[in-house]
């Protein structure tokens, strides 16, 4: 497999139509359109959201937010929002390399496990809390 380079996505109508092709596969909870929807009207807000391209298409994709002083965190964190994987490209890692990416920030991250996702997480290191999050710390 060739270097996999997780970026940015830019808060336009074009990520907006690439988004649309997840909504066929995706779960309704994991579905970012209306996120992006709502950040299509604020040039200055930076995309919280990110993926993976093989060639022109977007096969996996996260949100990722900032929050300081989290009050599950106690300190500042990032947190997945949601993360999802086209299913064609399920099991190659691609989960993995965003989680990766997340973690390169160097900062706690918590997220909620989604659509039966508990393994996914464990295996990524993440911990399950008294709430419905799982965390990670460095």
């Amino acid at each position: 497999m060739s270097t996999i380079k997780v970026e940015r996505l830019q808060i336009n109508f074009k990520t907006l139509e690439q988004f649309q092709k997840f909504a066929g596969y995706g779960l309704q909870e994991l579905s970012m359109l209306e996120d992006l929807e709502s950040n299509l009207i604020d040039n200055e807000f930076q995309s919280p959201f990110y993926g993976i391209y093989i060639g022109n298409a977007l096969i996996a994709r996260l949100s990722l937010y900032l929050h300081k002083k989290d009050e599950l965190m106690k300190d500042t964190c990032y947190e997945i929002n949601k993360m999802e994987v086209l299913p064609f490209y399920q099991k190659n890692n691609y989960g993995t390399e965003l989680v990766k990416f997340a973690k390169s920030f160097n900062l706690p991250i918590k997220t909620i496990p989604r659509a039966n996702s508990n393994e996914f997480w464990k295996k990524q290191g993440f911990q399950e809390t008294d709430s419905e999050y799982v965390i990670w710390r460095p």
